[in-house]
């Protein structure tokens, strides 16, 4: 990899990268398509909202066209090629990846990165630490359990968050810090259990790495994912903060796993991987991208890298939407060309 790249050769990468530029599989989609799809993207955000369909499935679909969903929820559960924990939000990753996120489940234990969020966590375990041991005693006894099947479940009423039983607040906490593992049922719920019961032994006992070497593997999984990407592009990936990232990609540099690289119209540096190499995308047809697709993840980049500015207006008030509630854009060879709100218009 030479040290220079112009702003179609990094939009190729980034294309490549994701899975994007190979024509669909010309055969039936096979639970190893999705599967492999899955791995390449590395991390599959998750997520509720549903307007064509959720997103995990429209991001395959874009990358495989039309297959069997049912693909995706074999792979997951006891004992399942995936494991979902907090990559990007919500997420899929492969199973082989648990170890590379218990640095996060021990951040949770400890109570957070942040003093306030330590402050926060400590307060709410101080207040309910006999219900959420009952909680975790429970799905121990009678798991795999959903928050709505605990004997005592303690539902509330709300809007969005504040609806949450708390129940499920317990649950969520002991997810968070590994205690329970989860997987969605085909309604989006998610189920718990112990993590004997649903990661492989095999996965389990493999040793724990520092927070460091997870880190530098982390980042290292982003630049193949991306293609090329600055240290923020890349910390955004799997939500690792910039300064540590920082300081990660310096030693993945010095180590000779990653090569900087200068993109043209970048301000910042760039990174990629030495072995990757650059070629047009060979795809011919358009593609539709979920708002929560991991090619259009980070805002800024997608400008840098397709001149194209895009915000995902579910969570902006209808007033001030400019282009609608759910806006899918529309890929076609290497550049982003139209935007369709299959909301207002199915």
């Amino acid at each position: 990899m030479r040290g220079a790249l112009s702003a179609v050769e990094a939009r190729w990468l980034a294309i490549g990268s994701q899975g994007l530029g190979k024509p669909r599989p010309k055969t039936t989609v096979s639970r190893r398509h999705v599967h492999d799809a899955i791995a390449t993207v590395g991390t599959l955000q998750l997520d509720a909202i549903n307007v064509v369909a959720r997103t995990q499935f429209l991001v395959l679909f874009s990358r495989l066209g039309a297959y069997d969903v049912n693909h995706l929820h074999a792979l997951t559960g006891p004992g399942g090629e995936l494991f979902e924990y907090w990559g990007h939000a919500a997420s899929l990753v492969p199973m082989a990846a648990q170890p590379l996120f218990r640095w996060r489940m021990a951040q949770a234990t400890q109570h957070g990165d942040t003093p306030l969020r330590k402050e926060r966590v400590a307060a709410y375990e101080k207040a309910n630490k006999k219900y959420i041991a009952a909680v975790l005693a429970e799905v121990h006894e009678r798991g795999p359990l959903t928050a709505g099947q605990l004997s005592d479940p303690r539902r509330q009423d709300g809007e969005w968050w504040d609806r949450r039983s708390l129940g499920r607040v317990a649950l969520e906490h002991l997810f968070a810090r590994g205690e329970v593992a989860g997987w969605r049922a085909p309604n989006f719920e998610r189920v718990y259990d112990i993590p004997e019961r649903v990661i492989p032994a095999a996965v389990l006992a493999q040793p724990t790495p520092t927070v460091e070497e997870a880190q530098r593997a982390l980042l290292l999984s982003s630049a193949r994912s991306l293609g090329v990407a600055t240290v923020r592009d890349l910390a955004a990936y799997y939500y690792i903060r910039p300064k540590d990232a920082a300081l990660r990609v310096r030693e993945l540099v010095e180590s000779g796993s990653l090569v900087s690289v200068q993109v043209d119209g970048w301000s910042d540096a760039a990174f990629t991987t030495p072995d990757v190499r650059v070629r047009r995308p060979p795809r011919a047809t358009a593609t539709l991208l979920s708002p929560f697709d991991s090619l259009i993840w980070e805002r800024s980049r997608t400008s840098r890298l397709f001149g194209f500015d895009y915000t995902i207006e579910v969570y902006v008030p209808e007033p001030k939407r400019v282009y609608g509630y759910y806006v899918m854009p529309l890929l076609h060879g290497d550049e982003l060309v139209a935007r369709f709100d299959l909301k207002s218009d199915r």
